[in-house]
């Protein structure tokens, strides 16, 4: 290898450490962020051998712990899946771990944009949710106000109406990808590329209920929390230091020795 070809190896390693440090960095910072998944930085030689490249940056969608916050609107996923909600203004929809749902001054469940979660609606006493649209309160009976409402493992809102009676008005839907990896993140906890990513389902149905066809339970009254694992993410970050500071020694070096090849060429 020639001093300029250990030149530009170095140069490589660097840009693609500083890209690992950065999502770990980033990782670390979004310790406390619902619903986060930390991602990791693979590495592969150059197509001329000579060097070192971003290979991929990979997301780890494994399960966050469940936080109880007494909420009952805010919702946690226990296993596979993810919750669908949609801009009201586009149309556009948007997978999502985040269930720090609350409901609008309209009776919409929504996240803290104001995007509306998916499922059925338009239930009543003695009649289900089969509605596929915008989860929203239903309407109280003659006579009577909304004292509360729960979230059933399945989906299900119940609400409870100050004559003690009660209804299931709506139930969330989960949706699941064959390929998680495709799903790109948007920020707000937010995902996109959802018919990239493999839905399970090429629509929102009955299918999609929690608990079945794989999919997790909701867990009404918690959030799931980030999954990062700091100690691992130290531990990470302690290697790819390490490595960044081998490349860059290794970069003086060979400026040094460069340096003292052009000097005997003037002598």
């Amino acid at each position: 290898m020639s001093l300029l070809g250990t030149l530009t190896t170095s140069v490589s390693a660097l840009d693609s450490f500083t890209t690992g440090l950065d999502t770990i960095g980033n990782d670390i910072a979004n310790i406390n962020t619902n619903g986060f998944k930390s991602s990791s930085v693979s590495f592969a030689d150059t197509f001329s051998g000579l060097g070192t490249q971003v290979e991929a940056t990979s997301t780890n969608f494994s399960q966050g712990a469940l936080n109880s916050t007494g909420i009952p609107t805010n919702l946690g996923i226990s296993g596979n899946g993810f919750f669908i909600v949609k801009d009201p203004t586009s149309g556009n929809e948007f997978a999502t771990r985040d269930g720090s749902f609350t409901l609008d001054p309209t009776g919409y469940l929504v996240n803290s944009l104001g995007y509306r979660v998916e499922g059925f609606t338009g239930g009543s006493a003695g009649t289900a949710p089969a509605t596929l649209g915008d989860v929203k309160l239903g309407t109280p009976p003659t006579g009577t106000t909304l004292q509360s409402v729960s979230f059933s493992s399945t989906g299900d809102l119940v609400e409870t109406y100050s004559d003690g009676s009660q209804a299931t008005t709506n139930q969330v839907l989960l949706q699941n990808y064959t390929d998680p990896s495709s799903l790109t993140s948007q920020g707000n906890n937010l995902y996109s590329n959802l018919t990239g990513a493999g839905p399970l389902t090429s629509t929102l149905g009955s299918t999609n209920a929690p608990a079945q066809g794989g999919l997790g339970t909701v867990q009404g009254g918690t959030i799931e929390q980030s999954n990062v694992d700091l100690t691992q993410e130290f531990s990470s970050m302690i290697t790819m230091q390490r490595a960044f500071e081998a490349n860059a020694r290794l970069l003086t070096v060979s400026d040094s020795v460069l340096e003292d090849v052009v000097n005997m060429k003037t002598h």
